[in-house]
């Protein structure tokens, strides 16, 4: 086996690592309590990184080249969808801020996941996801956290859902393309701030909380804005060829 091949398969045993971390998320729900589900959030955390630096580290091996066989970024959406769907909406159920009686509610974000992940059209040549990206483990981050009344919390998953199938657009900012920038800078403070808030749970100062906030807020603002401008023709259409096709998600693609 030549060095290549090594380097290109450590990169594939990289992004599996997503997967362990998936593994131990389950069984921290399973388990359940304060304590396991910040766990959770750290091996969510974990997972996210990882599928933040995989994709880099793929291209800068050729792992296409040199592991013709073996599709690396089929393994990246079988983790993903877990990573950033069905455990994170499991938390949702498994700490109880749904209404009660009202559980079922969660397949729709589960579906609307599922039709995400599979559409072909998933993101556009000029760096955007169309539709909102299955970013369920932030949306369980911040209900647990905020312990908004069930209702609400209802209403924001069913909200967000229904986005999905919109075609909006949403800042894809890994690759480059418009606020790249400022996007990545922020985001990456964004994180540090995640970090102090998983090393406070339980007793998480809330002004952390709501500040750390700012982040998912400019996201969403700054990506509808951007929607806004290609929906009342600011900006050229792009034509259905210009759409790269590919079934890549989430909420940092390689």
């Amino acid at each position: 086996m030549t060095i290549r091949k090594i380097f290109a398969w450590g990169v594939h045993l990289y992004t599996a690592l997503g997967l362990v971390a998936a593994a131990g998320i389950a069984v921290l729900l399973v388990r359940g309590g304060e304590e396991s589900f910040r766990m959770a959030f750290y091996l969510m955390f974990i997972a996210t990184l990882i599928d933040t630096t995989d994709g880099g580290l793929a291209r800068l091996v050729n792992v296409k080249e040199v592991t013709p066989g073996f599709d690396g970024r089929r393994l990246d959406d079988l983790i993903d969808f877990h990573t950033y769907t069905t455990l994170p909406l499991l938390l949702v159920w498994r700490a109880g801020l749904m209404p009660a009686g009202h559980e079922w509610w969660l397949l729709l974000p589960l579906l609307a996941s599922a039709y995400g992940f599979c559409q072909t059209q998933a993101k556009t040549a000029d760096n955007y996801f169309l539709g909102f990206p299955s970013y369920w483990n932030i949306v369980a981050f911040y209900l647990y956290l905020l312990r908004l009344p069930s209702w609400w919390a209802l209403a924001v998953v069913v909200a967000l859902a229904l986005l999905t199938f919109v075609p909006s657009r949403y800042l894809y900012t890994t690759h480059g393309g418009p606020l790249s920038m400022v996007t990545n800078v922020f985001g990456s403070a964004w994180a540090v701030s995640l970090l102090a808030i998983l090393a406070q749970m339980p007793d998480v100062s809330m002004w952390l909380v709501r500040a750390s906030l700012s982040f998912p807020i400019y996201y969403m603002l700054a990506s509808w804005a951007i929607t806004i401008r290609f929906w009342t023709g600011e900006r050229r259409q792009p034509a259905a060829r210009d759409y790269e096709i590919t079934p890549d998600h989430a909420i940092s693609k390689d």
